[in-house]
C-alpha cells in the first residue's frame, strides 16, 4: 500500500502538468471568470515548452498517525508524459517513466519495481486522474481561484466532480511575477495530505528520450507493481 501511495504521489503532480501544459482548451468552460482565465492563459505561455526540471521538497503527513515523512531531490518532465524523480534524501531513490512504463529504483538495495504507467480506469477516479487523456481530466475537476492567504501566489483549487479514494482535492500555488507552478498539494479521502514545493525551476528543451528509460543493473532484485 505505501509503494501504490508513494507513485500515485509522484503521478499527480505529472498530471497537473499534463493539465497546465494544455490549458487553453479549459477556457471554454464559462464557468471561468475572467482573472482565472488570465492566469490559466499565462500558465499555458509558460508552459509552452518541451520540457523542464525543477528541485522539489516533499512532505506527506498520515493524518490518522499524525507523521510527516520529508524527502527531496530533482525532478524532469519532458513531454508527452515522461518525468524521472530523482530522490536525493533521506535516501537515493529513482522514479522513471517513459509514459508506459514505471521504474523505482533504490540503488541502495539493489532493488528496482517495474510496472506499467498509471493509466485511465474510469471517469476520473483514482488512477485515471494520471491518465494523458487531457479531455476527460478538463471535465471531471471544477477549477476555481482561492484567497491566498500570504497574497504572495495566485491559489487554484482542483475539485474532482466524481472524488476517488486516491484524490479528492488538489491545491496549485501560482507564483504572481513567473506564473511558475511553486507548489502543488493533493489530499485523498482520508484526508491524508501530499505537499510538493518546487524551487529552481528551469525549461529543458533537451531533454533526450534515455533519461525517462531504464537499464536494470545486473544482480538487481526485480519486483512487479502488477
Amino acid at each position: 500500500m505505501r509503494s501504490k501511495n508513494l507513485i500515485l504521489h509522484i503521478y499527480f503532480p505529472l498530471f497537473v502538468f499534463l493539465f497546465i501544459f494544455n490549458t487553453q482548451n479549459a477556457l471554454s468552460d464559462n464557468s471561468v471568470d475572467s482573472r482565472l482565465d488570465h492566469i490559466l492563459n499565462r500558465i499555458e505561455k509558460r508552459y509552452d515548452i518541451p520540457g523542464f526540471s525543477a528541485l522539489f521538497d516533499q512532505y506527506s503527513t498520515n493524518k490518522v498517525m499524525d507523521i510527516t515523512d520529508s524527502a527531496s531531490g530533482k525532478v524532469y518532465f519532458k513531454r508527452p508524459g515522461m518525468m524521472r524523480w530523482e530522490y536525493e534524501k533521506p535516501e537515493k531513490k529513482h522514479y522513471i517513466s517513459n509514459s508506459k512504463t514505471l521504474w523505482v529504483f533504490r540503488p541502495e538495495d539493489s532493488q528496482v519495481m517495474v510496472g506499467k504507467a498509471p493509466t485511465l480506469s474510469g471517469n476520473g477516479k483514482g488512477a485515471g486522474l494520471l491518465s494523458v487523456d487531457i479531455n476527460l481530466i478538463r471535465q471531471s475537476f471544477s477549477i476555481t481561484l482561492e484567497k491566498d492567504e500570504d497574497n504572495k501566489d495566485y491559489l487554484l483549487k482542483l475539485v474532482p466532480k466524481e472524488p476517488g479514494p486516491e484524490l479528492s482535492l488538489i491545491y496549485m500555488s501560482i507564483s504572481r511575477t513567473t506564473f511558475d507552478v511553486v507548489s502543488i498539494v493533493t489530499y485523498n479521502s482520508s484526508d491524508d495530505e501530499n505537499r510538493i514545493k518546487f524551487t529552481d525551476i528551469k525549461e529543458e528543451g533537451k531533454l533526450k528520450d534515455s533519461m525517462f528509460n531504464f537499464t536494470i543493473p545486473e544482480n538487481t532484485e526485480i519486483l512487479s507493481f502488477d
